[in-house]
């Protein structure tokens, strides 16, 4: 529905299509890959963090001598420039704190949660990056849009009438067996 609304901007990709499906298939098999490993980390997000940072040297190294950017990276003038180094670093510590968080929302929720989360974060962006520039789009694409929201909002109502469903039967639980809360005190 929102895609073919790029085509009459006079911009449809189908090669971008394809890359985007396959982006997207990728964004959702490493969600569903992130949870399944975390036990044998011990669900430890920094160690997960750790082996994927060193996974990805020695499979960027291989590509870009394949794709030839060492040659561009001998002739980059700004190679030694702290400015370029100083950005370097930055952009690192921001993608490990993306990775962290990533990590830390599948482990806490699930890879589903994570992915609706993410493409209603993506819609948002759009919308906004839209709104900002002035841009003149379709009533069927603002549509469109607006259903990833309203499937996103819709997904979150659900999900935390299940998570007060659940948090009650725990309550009511922990109040017949006289247990105590995780906080020490006794059930409420």
């Amino acid at each position: 529905m929102g895609v073919d609304q790029e085509g009459s901007s006079g911009e449809l990709s189908y090669l971008g299509i394809l890359f985007g499906v396959l982006a997207s298939l990728c964004v959702s098999l490493n969600a569903i890959y992130t949870k399944k490993v975390l036990p044998v980390v011990d669900s430890n997000i920094w160690r997960l963090q750790l082996y994927n940072n060193f996974n990805a040297i020695f499979l960027f190294l291989p590509l870009m001598i394949i794709c030839g950017d060492l040659k561009a990276m001998y002739g980059f003038k700004m190679i030694t420039s702290a400015y370029f180094w100083g950005m370097m670093f930055l952009g690192g510590l921001f993608g490990i704190a993306i990775g962290y968080v990533t990590g830390l929302q599948i482990k806490v929720t699930s890879p589903l949660t994570h992915n609706v989360s993410g493409t209603a974060k993506a819609c948002a962006q759009t919308i906004l990056s839209v709104s900002v520039n002035h841009e003149i789009k379709t009533a069927l694409w603002w549509f469109s849009n607006a259903m990833v929201l309203g499937g996103s909002t819709a997904y979150t109502v659900v999900k935390h009438s299940e998570m007060k469903v659940e948090h009650k039967k725990e309550t009511v639980t922990d109040k017949g067996n006289g247990n105590t809360s995780k906080n020490g005190g006794t059930a409420v």
